[in-house]
């Protein structure tokens, strides 16, 4: 073998060098675009509030499960993940100021020493209300809302959050699931299901579920995006089997939206639980329905596509079908 040429071996040890700081590039690259590193604000507001997190489209969401709460819907065990994940959310707005708003999940009991507490703190409260029927313990769900600095917004909503699991001591268990509802375990065909609505969605645990933003509808709040993570988004949640499945979600609407979207889910076999506002003053006004039903897994998946249909650009779409 001949010796290296000086020139050649100088070039070849260039690249060597250069080979490290290629290879940290691509590294970096392979980073989905929608992790961000958390601003100190934000990681203040994690430490104070002593949840979990993760800062995704600019928006800070603070997690808030009811992990000690066990709930049935008509004799079906649903697991947490199901519709039981109450959680708050921060996006930056101008001048500094933040917009927060939430969904907290909270027992019969919590709902008034929980209110209490965030209206002495200078909170809002822009909704109470109920996502099922024949929920055991019954559970409700109330909106929050507030402007501030993050440090403030953490400050003000902690008390509130103190309270959540605590307010209302032991609460009774409740009824076995019955032997012919769906169990709480996902062996569905997940592939099948998203194929059919039109998208793919994330498991956690037993529960398997799609949510679709409103990308077509630009709603801001003091120049923050009001996006999918801040609540504008639609949604579905299955779990059970392929032959034996509940479905129970959420669908984000305007004003003309509603009655085409509550005869598409009736015309499928499924029941309307509630249908009110989530915030206030939002421009255009939007509208929320939450939904449940039971049955083979594509039958429900299908009705549920059904009413996306309704929506901004699907309901053009399928129109012209």
């Amino acid at each position: 073998m001949k010796p290296m040429k000086p020139m050649k071996r100088m070039k070849r040890m260039k690249r060597m060098k250069r080979m490290p700081f290629i290879l940290v590039v691509a590294v970096l690259c392979a980073v989905p675009a929608i992790a961000q590193d958390m601003p100190a604000d934000y990681k203040q507001v994690v430490d104070t509030l002593g949840k979990t997190a993760d800062l995704k489209d600019g928006v800070l969401k603070v997690n808030i499960p009811r992990n000690d709460v066990s709930v049935t819907v008509a004799g079906v065990k649903t697991p947490t993940p199901f519709g039981f994940g109450g959680w708050i959310a921060m996006s930056k707005g101008t001048g500094g100021m933040e917009v927060m708003m939430g969904d907290l999940v909270l027992l019969q009991a919590e709902v008034n020493p929980v209110m209490s507490a965030l209206l002495n703190n200078g909170l809002d409260v822009t909704a109470l209300h109920n996502h099922f029927f024949l929920d055991e313990p019954r559970m409700f769900y109330m909106h929050v809302h507030g402007h501030g600095t993050a440090a403030d917004l953490a400050r003000k909503v902690k008390p509130a959050l103190d309270l959540i699991g605590r307010a209302s001591g032991a609460s009774a268990p409740p009824p076995a699931a019955s032997t012919s509802a769906p169990a709480a375990s996902t062996e569905m065909d997940t592939t099948a299901l998203a194929k059919i609505v039109g998208t793919a969605g994330e498991q956690t645990g037993a529960v398997y579920k799609i949510t679709i933003g409103r990308a077509d509808l630009k709603v801001a709040e003091m120049g923050a995006p009001i996006n999918a993570r801040m609540g504008l988004n639609t949604w579905a949640a299955f779990v059970g089997t392929n032959a034996n499945a509940a479905i129970a979600g959420d669908v984000a609407m305007l004003a003309a939206e509603v009655t085409p979207v509550l005869k598409a889910l009736r015309q499928n076999g499924l029941d309307i639980v509630a249908i009110h506002h989530h915030m206030t003053e939002t421009q255009p006004t939007i509208f929320f329905l939450h939904y449940w039903g039971t049955g083979p897994a594509a039958r429900l998946a299908t009705s549920f596509k059904a009413a996306l249909d309704q929506l901004g650009p699907g309901r053009s779409a399928a129109a012209r079908k």
